[in-house]
């Protein structure tokens, strides 16, 4: 079972294969809204839910197995992070590609106070700060869509 909590961790290993792994992880999570999303509002909700509570799990497990504190392999915060940043918005490329600035950006320096979310332990420490700069990316691009 360890093989299938970092392969979903790890986002299907792409955190294990290629550098800068949250970058990659948010691309790929860009080309999946684009391409396959959004779908019956009930059923993003409800994808979002399901994925943020497999990523606390998954990424607290696959914390303790690598033996470090938020392993950068662990992807699938970039991924549930980069799907809520765009939830409930319209599909164009570039609401997504402005949006995945904005998500990355803020993932990156972790501004305040989603630097604060750094320290809640374990999976949902790891899931949090992504979900929070997710919902911050996707009241900006309201703000952007509505001006």
């Amino acid at each position: 079972m360890e093989w299938l909590v970092k392969f979903i961790a790890t986002g299907f290993y792409i955190g294990e294969k290629v550098p800068a792994p949250g970058t990659v992880a948010s691309l790929a999570a860009a080309a999946l809204f684009y391409i396959f999303l959004p779908v019956d509002p009930a059923f993003y909700w409800t994808m979002l839910i399901l994925l943020s509570f497999i990523g606390v799990i998954t990424a607290g497990k696959t914390e303790q197995i690598k033996g470090k504190i938020d392993p950068p392999e662990v992807v699938i915060d970039e991924i549930v992070g980069f799907l809520i940043a765009m939830a409930f918005l319209p599909k164009r490329l570039e609401y997504v590609i402005i949006g995945l600035v904005i998500f990355r950006f803020l993932d990156i320096v972790k501004v305040y106070p989603i630097n604060k979310l750094q320290v809640v332990a374990g999976g949902l420490g790891i899931m949090l700060d992504d979900i929070y700069a997710g919902i911050v990316t996707n009241l900006i691009l309201r703000i952007i869509i509505h001006l």
